[in-house]
């Protein structure tokens, strides 16, 4: 199983390719899929900003198309490219949106989902951490 470190050089490989020039944001995802596999991406903003994608999205689409069905770890890597960075503890969580989108796909409650920095530091939560009452359509 992929450890913090693959999926974190995944996930800053995809946030290096981010199209971010509205928000100067940008976010790289990496998850590791129950079939074994990393599937990556990056936020893409357009000018009817805020519309566009975020990271966690594209990464999810990868995995869809992939064949992949459940989420067992995520690394999300996020920082503003236009300001100096302060090294260290500076990361973001998942928006409310993408938080929902990684719930409907994670393995369980408390898969793990890591938020970082572009320097390697970083907060773990889980699924249930992050959206302790979302949404679930009953199956």
């Amino acid at each position: 199983m992929a450890d913090f470190d693959t999926l974190f050089a995944a996930a800053s490989a995809a946030r290096a390719k981010a199209h971010a020039p509205y928000s100067n944001y940008a976010v790289g995802a990496a998850l590791l899929a129950d079939d074994g596999n990393i599937y990556a991406g990056c936020n893409v903003e357009n000018a009817a900003f805020p519309e566009g994608w975020c990271a966690e999205t594209t990464a999810i689409g990868h995995l869809v198309m992939g064949g992949a069905k459940r989420i067992v770890r995520a690394v999300v890597v996020a920082s503003r490219i236009d300001v100096e960075r302060v090294p260290g503890g500076r990361f973001c969580t998942p928006c409310g949106g993408c938080r929902q989108r990684l719930s409907e796909f994670a393995a369980s409650p408390s898969t793990e989902i890591w938020a970082a920095d572009p320097d390697g530091a970083s907060q773990r939560f889980t699924m249930a951490e992050l959206l302790p009452a979302g949404f679930v359509l009953e199956e």
